[in-house]
């Protein structure tokens, strides 16, 4: 299983951006939806989760900006940014838990993505 990211830039103070992370094949289930942020200087940080059932959760940070969701029927993952800050620069990684049922067993793993940086300046 590969994923990949989309998305991400430069952008202005207020500016809006959306990330995609998708994981092709017919024979894969995605569980959770997460995206991580790394900021130059500081550790990395939980900005949003969702799981498949839809149940959202936002770092403190982020919340009312920041919309995750996803599209269950293309594997793929998405995180809205909106109103975005010069704090909000980082470099933006997808990951996710999946199933695998492209072989002769059944393979569960953690994936994460290739970052993507994201610059709002000032």
């Amino acid at each position: 299983v590969q994923l990949q990211a989309s998305g991400g830039g430069s952008v202005q103070a207020g500016g809006s951006l959306r990330l995609s992370c998708a994981a092709p094949g017919s024979r894969v289930t995605i569980n959770d939806w997460n995206w991580y942020r790394r900021a130059p200087g500081k550790g990395r940080e939980l900005v949003a989760s969702i799981t498949r059932g839809g149940t959202t959760n936002y770092a403190n940070s982020v919340m009312g900006r920041f919309t995750i969701s996803r599209d269950n029927d293309k594997n793929t993952g998405y995180l809205q940014m909106s109103r975005m800050k010069p704090e909000d620069t980082a470099v933006y990684y997808c990951e996710t838990n999946y199933l695998d049922f492209g072989g002769p067993s059944v393979v569960a793993g953690r994936i994460e993505g290739q970052g993507t940086q994201v610059t709002v300046s000032s």
